[in-house]
Parts: structure tokens; sequence; C-alpha cells
């Protein structure tokens, strides 16, 4: 018999090469060098008891990272007006549901003041969001239990879940949260995440400034490396929730006749949607009727109403806090301080990527008016070199939860969950180490 050729031995060229390693996310593949510091940061220091836990923590975290799964994980992006949901990996979330609920009277009393609940039209409605920080923990736990069971249809017990963070928020509100997850909802798995952080994520980006404005709160937030520059954090109260109160107070001062008192809030937030813009040349409009650009809508009682110089008045609080009688700045002030903070080496860095992100951001003419004004307030206090380039996606109301879907399914962020087990040896006040 004809003997076969012995086995070649396999050579460099026949192995099949490695796949090359994903792009770590938010600078999360060097958190394990504590020591590094951004420019102009001052050194955290660490207890000798923290120090082992968290290496303890670090050692083990390969093999405490959650099963793999046909889907990786749940987003989840909460806000002060609606909170969107879906699965890492896809472009889009399954489920917008507004984050207030009906709250029984059977359930528990309502009281006059307390805090996330509100009487409209004799029916309690709660509210566990406001301006960005959770004013109301059981209410929350009702809404992840809304979105996780009765949308989604998973259980939480088998799905690492990831939540956005407000820049804004108490350090304390990540430790209930982590409760709130491992406790009552016993996921496996979570991961906190700033939703300026998550913001910048979906456009690519890891350095930049974000500016945010949704239905409760706006944020001016700085980034650099993935990590959030908290000093230099500007916050404003004024938001989506506060033009559309403002747009029914002009409607009612413009047409006293046609009893708009009694509108319900759905139909202003349409008005407000559907025909409001924002002005280039705000006292230049206000002042001239001919550029007023009058706009007429039915109502469902029959009746009409007819928008003119509200339209672009509606908006302009957020750049103009004291139309409302607010003494604080508006939004492209805020933006300006934030670079201002940040140390000089790094502002034309983060001034090249200033991304919008959020639903109050859709007005048209937005992007536009916060360009110029920011690079007046540049140019005017001897920041000639600063160009701000800003990044305006169309899709940028749901920017947070897609940057969030984003970085939850990138391979090399998995062994960055914070597991069932971490919790367990360690507690919640692990948050302010795994998040930081």
């Amino acid at each position: 018999k004809e003997t076969p050729p012995p086995a070649r031995r396999a050579g460099p060229q026949d192995q099949r090469a490695e796949p090359r390693a994903e792009r770590p996310a938010f600078g999360w593949a060097s958190r394990g060098r504590r020591g590094a510091k951004l420019p102009g940061a001052e050194p955290v220091a660490e207890g000798r008891g923290g120090a082992r836990r968290v290496a303890s923590v670090a050692r083990s975290r390969e093999a405490r990272r959650p099963p793999p799964l046909g889907r990786v994980a749940v987003v989840v992006d909460h806000g002060s007006g609606f909170t969107k949901a879906g699965f890492a990996g896809e472009g889009q979330p399954r489920l917008v549901l507004k984050s207030s609920s009906l709250v029984p009277s059977w359930d528990r009393p309502v009281l006059p003041g307390a805090p996330g609940c509100e009487l409209a039209g004799g029916v309690a409605r709660a509210h566990p969001i406001k301006h960005g920080v959770v004013v109301d923990w059981e209410a929350l736990e009702g809404l992840w239990e809304r979105l996780l069971v009765g949308g989604l249809r998973v259980s939480p017990e088998q799905w690492p879940v990831l939540v956005s963070d407000s820049p804004s928020a108490p350090p304390a509100s990540r430790e209930r949260v982590a409760e709130l997850l491992f406790e009552a909802l016993a996921v496996p798995a979570c991961h906190l995440a700033s939703t300026a952080l998550l913001a910048l994520c979906s456009t690519g980006a890891f350095s930049g400034l974000a500016v945010e404005a949704g239905a409760g709160v706006c944020h001016a937030t700085p980034i650099y490396a993935g990590h959030s520059w908290h000093e230099a954090t500007f916050r404003l109260d004024v938001a989506g929730s506060t033009l559309s109160r403002y747009l029914r107070d002009l409607l009612v001062a413009a047409c006293p006749n046609l009893q708009l008192q009694a509108l319900p809030r759905k139909a202003i937030t349409q008005f407000k949607k559907r025909c409001c813009y924002v002005s280039l040349d705000f006292e230049g409009d206000l002042h001239n009727p001919a550029r007023h650009r009058p706009a007429s809508f039915c109502l469902g009682n029959g009746g009409s109403v007819c928008l003119s110089s509200e339209r672009f008045r509606c908006p302009e609080p957020i750049f103009q806090p004291g139309l409302l009688g607010q003494a604080e700045p508006g939004l492209p002030t805020l933006a300006f301080r934030a670079l201002q903070r940040v140390p000089a080496t790094l502002r034309k860095r983060l001034a090249d990527t200033v991304v919008l992100a959020g639903g109050s951001t859709l007005f048209p003419g937005f992007p536009e008016r916060l360009e110029m004004e920011l690079a007046a307030h540049c140019r005017r206090h001897g920041y000639g070199a600063l160009q701000p380039r800003l990044v305006a996606k169309p899709e940028r109301g749901t920017a947070v939860w897609t940057g969030g879907s984003m970085v939850a399914s990138l391979h090399s962020f998995q062994c960055h969950w914070m597991t069932r087990a971490m919790y367990q040896e360690c507690g919640s006040r692990l948050v302010y180490e795994v998040f930081n």
C-alpha cells in the first residue's frame, strides 16, 4: 500500500487571524489604571481596604460575567417625560412610554405636595423622575416592571440591564438604582452610564461637549476620553415640560375666548412639536409682525386656534430663562461655561464635537441658534480660536438610548457589568468604584 505523506506542521500562514479588538468605549478598557488622571484633575485618595476590595472585584470580573444570551442586554433610558427601552444592538428602542403613571386610590394615599405625585383633573399621577432626578422610587420600580415584564416581555432575572444616569443626579441615587435592580427585579447584572456619555457614544465620539435638552432638564457636560467632567457640568431646569406650560399661557393670553385652558396637555404638546421653531433673531422677529408665520390648527370641539409669534416665543426660554422670571443663564451660556471650566489644552478638542441630544433640541433652528450664540460667547470672551462644531443628528431625540444600545452590545464591554455576585460581596457602595 502507498503510505500517506506525513502531516505538514501548521505554520503561521495557516493559522486563522485573530479578529481585531473592538475600540474600547468610554475608556473602560483602561479603567484599571486608577492612578491615571485627566489633565487638571485632582488625584483621588483611596483607602487600603477599598483598594484591596476593588482589586478583588477586578480579578473576578471575568469569572462573574453574565452568561451569553441571544440578546446581550436590556437598555433603559428613563427620563422625566418619557422612558425608552429595548435590546442592545438594535437601532431603535422597542418601547417609548410616559414616565408618569396613574396612581389607583387604593394603592397609596396621595398627599398634597407629595414628591413625585400630582393631581390633574382629580386623577393622581406618579412622576418618578423630575428634572432628571428620581423622587419616587416606588413609582420607578413600577415603571421598570411595566417596561420589562409587560412591555418587552422578558424575565428580569435573566437579563443584564443598562440604565442611563443623569449627570446632575446625586451620587446616592446610584446606590438606590443598584439596590432596586438587584433586590426588587433580581437582575443578573447592571450598568449605570451617564446620559452625556451615551449621547456622545451614539455619534461614535468619546470626547466632546454633550448638550442635552429633554422634557425635564437641560445639561451641558464636557466628556474627555469617556469620562464626565462633573465639576464643569451645568444644569438648566427649563426644558420641554416648562415650554408646554408656557405655550398654554401664551395661547390663553392671545385667545382668551377659546377656553384653551381646558385643552389637554397632550394637545398642547402636539402644537409645540408641530409648529414651534427657534428664531435666529428673536428681538427682530418679535417686533416685526411681517416676519411672523401664522399657522392655524383645528381643535377637537370644532374650533380652531391660530399661532403667530407664539410659534417662536415658545422655545425661547431655553435661551432666555428670564422670560419666565428666572435669573439663571440660558443653555448657550451654560455650554460656554462648561468649556471654560476644562483645562485650556482640551478646550478646542471638546469644542470640535458639540453633540446635541434630547427631544427639546428637535425644534427647527435650535442647532443653528445654539451654534451661533456659543461662537459669539467664544469671541466675546477672547476665545477666538475656538470654533464650536455641532453634531445634530436627525434621530437625536433617542440618542441616549441609541448610545446605550451600541455600548452594551460591544464585546469589549461585557466584562464591565456589575454582577449580582459582586453586589452580594461588596454591597451597593461598589457603584462608586465600578461606574466612576
